[in-house]
């Protein structure tokens, strides 16, 4: 897409209503792997839309929010997670505060082969929750905002939720890796697995978790918990 029709693009994006619209499941730009950001827009409108972005991954609530969401087909995304969560959680998904980030031209790889399972919700697909395993220890590389280079560590929630939003940037959703077996209503989730490892939910309804070693079993609590991805609910979160 030229340049200019992007600019224009946010531009009018930006002049719409707030909080941004998030694009739902079935339109083709999540779909679509997203153009390496490259300096597109001009610093005072990335500004604004960034600004925009994590306004409305607020508003959501969320705990992540990548370009392509509200429609824009860029490798950008935001997340920021306050992580208010009982002890219990924490410990069992790892899930601890990430301050706000923006991720430019993000990538991963895993680090070892350690996996964890949680059910994930996204805001492009309301209503829904699945469980995923995911590696739970990733090698972030990118820029930041600023055009800084990028190369962290990052593990437990975080990490998923790193991998979920930068999953959106190839067009890549969450229910493509899911355990079809494990989907659920939202409401399904808050009123029987809102436990804080999906191990009853994936007795009860039939399906494998893979531990930190890659075995599979009906149940089990190592690499179980639910779910981050860009939405912020407990039972069933979405980075």
């Amino acid at each position: 897409m030229p340049t200019t029709s992007l600019s224009e693009l946010v531009d009018e994006l930006l002049s719409g209503i707030r909080p941004l619209p998030i694009v739902s499941a079935g339109v083709p730009v999540l779909r679509r792997p997203a153009l390496p950001y490259d300096g597109q827009l001009a610093p005072d409108q990335l500004d604004r839309l960034l600004a925009a972005m994590r306004e409305t991954m607020h508003s959501a609530p969320g705990v992540g929010l990548a370009a392509p969401q509200i429609g824009v087909p860029l490798r950008l995304a935001v997340i920021e997670d306050p992580a208010e969560v009982t002890a219990e959680v924490r410990e069992a998904r790892g899930r601890v505060p990430q301050p706000y980030r923006v991720l430019v031209n993000p990538v991963y790889e895993p680090i070892g082969d350690g996996r964890a399972a949680f059910f994930e919700g996204c805001l492009s697909i309301p209503g829904w929750a699945a469980v995923v395993s995911r590696p739970d220890r990733i090698r972030l590389r990118g820029q930041d905002e600023t055009g800084r280079e990028l190369d962290e560590e990052f593990t437990g929630w975080p990490a998923r939720i790193v991998q979920h939003e930068t999953d959106h940037l190839g067009g890549v959703l969450y229910l493509d890796l899911a355990e079809t077996r494990s989907l659920s209503t939202a409401q399904a989730v808050s009123d029987y697995w809102s436990q804080p490892t999906p191990a009853t939910a994936a007795h009860a309804l039939g399906f494998p978790l893979r531990s930190a070693t890659g075995a599979t079993g009906a149940t089990g609590a190592a690499d179980a918990a639910d779910a981050a991805d860009d939405s912020g609910d407990t039972g069933a979160t979405a980075p």
